[in-house]
């Protein structure tokens, strides 16, 4: 099943490349485990912990467009491993930071990163530039623009990110940062009006779970949400109410395809 699911990105890339070869480029494909992209084993949520760009640095310095399967890794036992939903921005930077490339792009279906989402409210803007910071709170906060792993693994290793329109031309030009989609940076631009609220984000697949009468101790919290951290779960909000006659009552959230899982933990 594992590998069904990866194989999705394994034919794109060499369409791909095979597309680029016919138009005159030079190019190769690579999957993760080619590239060997080393995750651990939590399978659909995998973590990337290293990778060996020796080869594809190689192919760059000889001129070769390099087309990278993104959303997956291999485990240390060569098993092939998924990066779960939004994994593929996730692939992007972490190879950016490999190959410490000046920046890294991201394709998708809107033109930047907007106040808000402008499917909701049509008078959102369009942001020329945000801080990582702003960047990070958002995707936490549920903007869809980029997966948090993403930003999470951009102020990690100070990678510089742009979000640009698959569907709209741009200047390939490094050089002209702001004047496509939305750059996000690490340092703040001092010429810029100080915004008291950069955006306004959103979810609408998160369900809270709580547990009632717990007993009111030191602790309790680590019993409830060790085993749902073990499991590779993400808890969001965490609210624990003013106790009474020595019980409490615990609420968490998680994301809608967690929820039953989280439950039965």
């Amino acid at each position: 099943m594992l590998f069904r699911s990866s194989t999705g990105e394994q034919v794109s890339i060499g369409m791909t490349a095979l597309a680029l070869i016919d138009l005159g480029i030079k190019a190769k494909s690579y999957t993760g485990s080619q590239v060997k992209i080393l995750t651990d084993d939590a399978h659909t949520k995998a973590r990337i912990l290293k990778i060996d760009h020796n080869n594809i640095q190689d192919d760059l310095d000889k001129g070769y467009v390099v087309v990278v399967a993104g959303f997956q890794g291999v485990d240390e036992k060569g098993n092939i491993t998924t990066l779960g939903r939004g994994g593929s921005d996730t692939s992007a930077v972490a190879m950016a930071a490999a190959l410490k490339a000046d920046r890294c792009d991201i394709y998708t279906d809107v033109d930047g990163v907007y106040t808000t989402d402008p499917r909701i409210m049509p008078k959102a803007r369009k942001l020329d530039q945000i801080t990582f910071e702003e960047m990070l709170e958002m995707a936490s906060l549920g903007s869809k623009v980029l997966q948090i792993r993403s930003v999470e693994f951009a102020g990690k290793y100070q990678v510089k990110l742009r979000v640009l329109s698959s569907f709209t031309p741009w200047d390939i030009d490094i050089h002209e940062e702001a004047k496509s989609g939305t750059l996000i940076t690490f340092e703040e631009d001092e010429e810029m009006e100080q915004a008291t609220v950069s955006g306004i984000a959103f979810t609408r697949d998160e369900t809270k779970i709580s547990v009632l009468g717990v007993p009111d101790k030191p602790g309790i919290a680590y019993q409830i949400l060790g085993a749902v951290a073990d499991a590779n779960i993400e808890v969001d909000m965490i609210i624990q109410n003013v106790g009474k006659a020595g019980h409490t009552d615990f609420s968490f959230t998680v994301g809608m395809a967690d929820y039953e899982k989280a439950m039965k933990l």
